[in-house]
């Protein structure tokens, strides 16, 4: 059989999909109660990780397409409420988990109208400085990797087994 070559975008939003997936197998993991848990007073509840995840999925895909595509063209609230707006409202574990899917779906086909050669293009970043779109894609995939281990943390927190850890276990 011989192997598929992918696109760079197509690659990218494989990736992107893999990471989703698992941030999804992760809440679907955690028992309603759980979404309020957090680990300190200085930290996110459970629901408050998903809902930034959320967020920076929404910033990625509304910015990174833009011709006009700069982070530090309006202020950070600015920007989150021009890409992000009503996340906050998505409370319950079903509209959390619908929202994340929702919201990969609809912004993988933002991306993906960029196209490639549109994803190859310059960006400039919170701090200032340019970097191609696909690179600042792969640093908000990195991004919501990190929250991902996050939530797994917390289920075990909360005395469950991480959904990644029963994948790899057969379980």
């Amino acid at each position: 059989m011989k192997a598929r070559s992918l696109s760079l975008l197509e690659e990218a939003l494989g990736a992107w999909a893999y990471t989703r997936d698992g941030v999804v197998a992760e809440v679907k993991n955690l028992p309603e109660p759980a979404l309020d848990f957090k680990p300190t007073g200085a930290s996110r509840t459970a629901r408050e990780l998903v809902q930034h995840i959320i967020e920076s999925g929404l910033l990625m895909s509304g910015e990174l397409p833009r011709p006009d595509g700069d982070f530090q063209r309006k202020p950070y609230p600015e920007l989150l409420a021009e890409h992000a707006s009503g996340v906050l409202r998505h409370r319950t574990k079903a509209a959390l988990l619908s929202a994340l899917k929702r919201t990969h779906a609809d912004g993988a086909t933002r991306l993906r109208s960029a196209g490639e050669v549109g994803m190859l293009q310059a960006i400039r970043q919170f701090n200032g400085e340019p970097a191609t779109r696909f690179s600042w894609m792969h640093h908000a995939i990195a991004h919501e990797e990190y929250h991902r281990g996050q939530l797994a943390l917390y289920a075990r927190l909360v005395g469950r087994v991480p959904a990644l850890t029963k994948l790899i276990h057969g379980g």
